[in-house]
């Protein structure tokens, strides 16, 4: 199958989430990543859950980390050896991308800045991303930065949790995954200025950038009217209703009911016509502006009937909702199985891996999950050799000097 950006190769110095998130999008649309980790790996390959390898049990792969590098190739450089850093630089010199995650100040000091590579190849593709960003002021720049700090500055805390409840972190690392599409797009986007004009360039994504510019209408609320805007639960602020509901048993979710036809129809289904055109309720301003009268009268309906009952009226009326699924009834999906979006991989040493699939359905070029998460240094030798053109003798030597490391 043809693959988009096969032909690509992306020099991937990154770890953990944010960046590798970025380079896993590329790589599930054909790009060459050749991850390139030090000696103990990425540090995620620490992180949980672990599965443990068939021949030896005590050994242990992250399934954290299989989960966000299929479809790369591993090389371990020793980047603190001047051997380890001529191999990057060769490598760089024959890329089209590079991509890392490091504090502002990290890259500069070990010879590998935006500057100091553009010099090696003028046309490089160079994407950071940090907390903050590169271009930040200086007490930001040297702020450590992980995803619940990125979702408490940038105000996504604020507005996600229960009604008159604490600030909730968002179930998933939202700063890091839109950090990484972000990155993603950014690149894709460089690329095409490229083929124009011949010039690379350098992408500065910051997480925190990344969060306000998805806080969708919250800074206008604030700004056009003044309030605060606070935590709802799973209800809207400007459209009702739009949450979940609670049925005789178990929990759905309708949304959004936002124009005056749909609500209409939702009376009918709801079987409380006499709402229709009640003064309080007939507009959805006045439905919103009423919520704390209105929510209760249909929440007590809900109770009277159970979940698939109201998921089949509500369905059948036009009129969307959703059942709250678990994790494990996601993985089981019908339709998510139908269109690829849980696939299992053959991890090598460990067996079959379940995880999610690409989400680029295309018709001629899309995303696949074409390969397992990388081995530690699995495709240093490889890649020295194929990529860079290397000799047996050039990369003995370089193995003998610690400067790279086969696979283990």
């Amino acid at each position: 199958m043809a693959k988009a950006l096969e032909g690509l190769t992306i020099i991937d110095l990154s770890h953990v989430l944010a960046a590798p998130f970025c380079t896993m999008i590329l790589a599930d649309l054909g790009a060459d990543v050749i991850k390139v980790e030090p000696p103990i790996g990425d540090d995620s390959r620490a992180f949980g859950p672990f599965v443990a390898e068939k021949d030896d049990p005590a050994i242990k792969q992250s399934g954290y980390f299989i989960s966000i590098n299929r479809n790369k190739r591993s090389t371990c450089v020793n980047l603190k050896t001047d051997a380890g850093r001529a191999v990057l630089r060769d490598m760089i010199t024959r890329a089209d991308v590079v991509v890392e995650n490091f504090r502002p100040d990290t890259m500069d000091k070990l010879g590998f800045g935006y500057e100091q590579l553009k010099a090696i190849n003028p046309a490089i593709i160079y994407c950071s991303i940090c907390g903050f960003g590169h271009d930040a002021l200086p007490e930001y720049a040297s702020t450590p930065a992980y995803d619940m700090v990125a979702q408490a500055s940038s105000g996504l805390m604020s507005i996600t949790g229960p009604i008159g409840g604490p600030p909730v972190r968002v179930g998933s690392s939202v700063g890091d995954i839109m950090a990484g599409h972000q990155g993603a797009i950014g690149i894709l986007a460089a690329l095409e200025y490229r083929r124009r004009t011949g010039k690379g360039q350098h992408i500065d994504i910051s997480m925190v950038d990344g969060l306000v510019y998805t806080l969708e209408n919250a800074i206008v609320r604030y700004t056009l009217e003044g309030a605060v805007p606070e935590p709802l639960g799973s209800s809207h602020p400007t459209i009702t209703p739009f949450q979940g509901f609670e049925a005789r048993d178990g929990k759905f979710v309708i949304t959004p009911i936002g124009n005056d036809s749909l609500w209409v129809g939702f009376c009918k289904v709801l079987g409380r016509e006499d709402l229709t055109n009640h003064e309080l309720y007939k507009t959805n301003a006045l439905r919103t502006k009423h919520r704390d009268t209105l929510i209760p009268i249909i929440a007590s309906e809900m109770k009277k009937r159970d979940a698939a009952d109201w998921i089949a009226a509500l369905t059948a009326a036009g009129l969307p909702n959703s059942p709250i699924n678990t994790i494990d009834q996601v993985v089981q999906d019908r339709n998510l199985l139908h269109r690829n979006m849980i696939v299992t991989v053959d991890q090598p040493r460990v067996g079959s891996v379940t995880m999610a699939g690409s989400p680029f359905r295309m018709s001629e070029t899309p995303g696949t999950v074409h390969s397992p998460a990388p081995l530690l240094g699995e495709h240093t030798e490889e890649v020295l050799s194929g990529f860079l053109g290397y000799d047996d003798a050039r990369i003995a030597e370089l193995e003998a000097q610690g400067a790279v490391i086969p696979s283990r």
